[in-house]
């Protein structure tokens, strides 16, 4: 607890007993209804002095319609016409409220703001053999900095001595850490657990990752949904509009059929009835509940208009390599044709791709898994556009596409494989292929399938990559539809073309790496980019990021979003329903000040532990 919710808890407490001691004195000694009301009165300013100094202090503000003016008016009207015990009850129970309203908005705040954890706040800069602690703000790049045992990364950097492992769970949600060495790159946030490493700074602090998910998360409650606006409207017209009721029947049936303080008393429990705590507290505390929970997963959304939005995603658009991808290159299969095993083929490949730092030639190296002794490689040659040509213990080994065998004649076959294939021929006979492909992220099968089960009614996969590429990772995931060989501009034409697919009410969502998709991702309904650690094209462009390379966390993201529109529907039903239903029994007299008490404190109590419930929205896994 904050030091004035212990404060808050402690007047509650003092005022609790003095009322209890007003309550049950009466009974036992005579104590006349001046003691009584000294009594009740000394109970109502210990819990109730701060509510009348607000009312009082907004009054000059036109702060005129708030809680604190409805509560003093009919608190101090219950005295006036002789109800000391509820006018107490009325204020005792409401800063209970009040209390418990204030524990649950710092629980849902604590959720979000342990991001702010990530925040170095010291970088230990290498000048020579000695080290000099700085403000990560005054790192320049190119420094080279010493991230000790313990510490967190201060800035964005590479390693160049040392090795590692990292935490990276404030950012990512996740618990394995990383094994970082030589050449790494370290985000900042994170913490190193074991060892000391020595790295150079590639990005200022204020263009850092740190610095941006901090201004995100910061700004993530400024951007309102429709229902919180929806709310924050409504009570600018509806409390004025009960004020007025209050006094028409306080004033009117008592000229018609007398009875004051039988109109009054009623019109006072119509005020406490009346406001609109409910609804204006616990809406914005599921929303923020809401972002909170997607925060702990490793989803950070930029405000609650997109998590709102979410929910109602019709189509998900998704790029393919780095998204659906992890966007480096493996064998998936090796073919031999003639007098050569396949682990011979693996090797002439490999040799001769050995002097090209192509991701193909590094997939091809890296399947054969052995050192390539470079003395052993003469007449090494490039044909530009086809492949490359090499001698190895007199071979003549030739590597490339089937242009390259179709320029020597040789006859490769017809077959065309869902990746790209790497034609081998040995002294100009066909010894056979290699298929190498991008790999597919492991859970983007469970990704496709949870947002298909969450009603997701078309996926769509758009490429530069050739068809037949493009056609075998759609049909290995369970993708509807695939566009094929398009160019970033391709893929905005492609996205304005399924705009015109989804209903009024429906979204469309993109979900890209954040680097090459920007135009994509501003374009969409909701663009969230995915792997966006690390990546400032990311947090810039997307209005989700998803802080892992995992997929399946965009299904999360939606469970999250319709978890806590239920709840903030379930909370505008309930309120609103209670409210007017004991509004009536009021004004017919059917309604003590206790059932008011109930119907605007208790009720405000109830919505705020059903929207408590929205902060355990990203618990479990996703499912189907």
């Amino acid at each position: 607890m904050t030091k004035k919710m212990k404060r808050q808890l402690r007047n509650i407490i003092f005022g609790a007993i003095v009322f209890m001691i007003g309550m049950i004195l009466p009974r036992i000694v005579a104590v006349g209804n001046n003691g009584e009301l000294f009594i009740f009165l000394a109970a109502y300013l210990i819990v109730g002095s701060d509510i009348v100094k607000r009312a009082v202090k907004n009054i000059p503000t036109g702060q005129l319609f708030d809680e604190n003016f409805l509560m003093s008016i009919a608190t101090i009207g219950a005295f006036l016409v002789g109800e000391y015990p509820e006018g107490v009850a009325v204020m005792l129970f409401y800063q209970i409220g009040e209390l418990f309203q204030s524990y649950a908005v710092e629980r849902s705040r604590k959720s979000i703001t342990e991001l702010m954890d990530i925040y170095p706040e010291y970088a230990n800069l290498k000048k020579g053999d000695t080290i000099e602690q700085i403000d990560p703000d005054e790192a320049e790049v190119g420094d080279i900095i010493v991230i000790k045992s313990g510490e967190k990364v201060p800035l964005d950097c590479k390693v160049i001595k040392g090795t590692t492992t990292l935490d990276t769970k404030a950012l990512t949600g996740e618990s394995l850490p990383r094994e970082i060495e030589v050449g790494d790159s370290l985000i900042s946030g994170c913490i190193n657990i074991n060892g000391v490493v020595e790295a150079e700074v590639i990005k200022e602090f204020g263009e850092s990752t740190v610095s941006k998910i901090l201004d995100l998360v910061e700004n993530a409650s400024s951007k309102k949904a429709e229902a919180e606006n929806f709310i924050t409207k409504f009570a600018r017209y509806y409390t004025p509009i009960v004020v007025i009721c209050a006094i028409a029947l306080a004033i009117i049936p008592s000229l018609i059929v007398g009875g004051w303080e039988t109109w009054i008393y009623r019109a006072l429990s119509f005020l406490v009835i009346s406001c609109p705590c409910a609804l204006v507290i616990s809406i914005p505390l599921s929303f923020f509940g809401g972002l909170g929970g997607a925060s702990k997963t490793g989803v950070l959304v930029k405000g609650s208009n997109y998590l709102e939005a979410l929910a109602n995603a019709e189509i998900a658009v998704f790029d393919k390599t780095g998204t659906l991808t992890k966007g480096t290159f493996q064998v998936k299969e090796v073919k031999s044709r003639g007098k050569y095993s396949d682990e011979e083929l693996i090797q002439f490949a490999a040799y001769a791709e050995s002097y090209s730092n192509h991701p193909i030639a590094d997939a091809l190296k890296n399947a054969y898994g052995k050192e390539i002794n470079y003395d052993d490689i003469l007449n090494a040659e490039e044909i530009a556009g086809h492949g490359v040509k090499v001698e190895i213990d007199g071979k003549t080994i030739y590597a490339g596409n089937g242009k390259l065998m179709k320029k020597l004649g040789i006859n490769a076959g017809e077959e065309d494989f869902g990746g790209t294939l790497v034609h081998i021929a040995v002294d100009m006979e066909y010894a056979g292929y290699i298929v190498i492909a991008d790999e597919i992220k492991e859970d983007a099968k469970l990704a496709i399938d949870a947002l298909k089960h969450a009603g997701v009614k078309e996926i769509v996969m758009l490429t530069g990559d050739r068809k037949k590429v493009g056609e075998a990772v759609a049909k290995e995931l369970g993708i509807d539809t695939v566009y094929t060989e398009l160019l970033p501009a391709d893929k905005v034409e492609k996205v304005e073309e399924l705009f015109r697919k989804k209903s009024q009410k429906g979204k469309l969502i993109f979900v890209g790496d954040g680097i090459n998709d920007a135009p994509v991702l501003a374009r969409a309904d909701i663009g969230i980019a995915m792997g966006g650690l690390g990546s400032d094209a990311a947090i810039e462009a997307a209005d989700i990021v998803i802080l892992t390379d995992e997929p399946s966390k965009i299904a999360k993201a939606m469970q999250i979003s319709k978890k806590t529109l239920r709840i903030v529907k379930q909370n505008i039903v309930f309120a609103i329903g209670v409210k007017v239903l004991v509004l009536i029994l009021a004004a017919i007299g059917s309604a003590t000040m206790w059932a008011a008490v109930f119907a605007d404190v208790g009720v405000s109590v109830i919505a705020i532990i059903n929207a408590m419930r929205a902060l355990k929205a990203g618990k479990g896994a996703v499912t189907l």
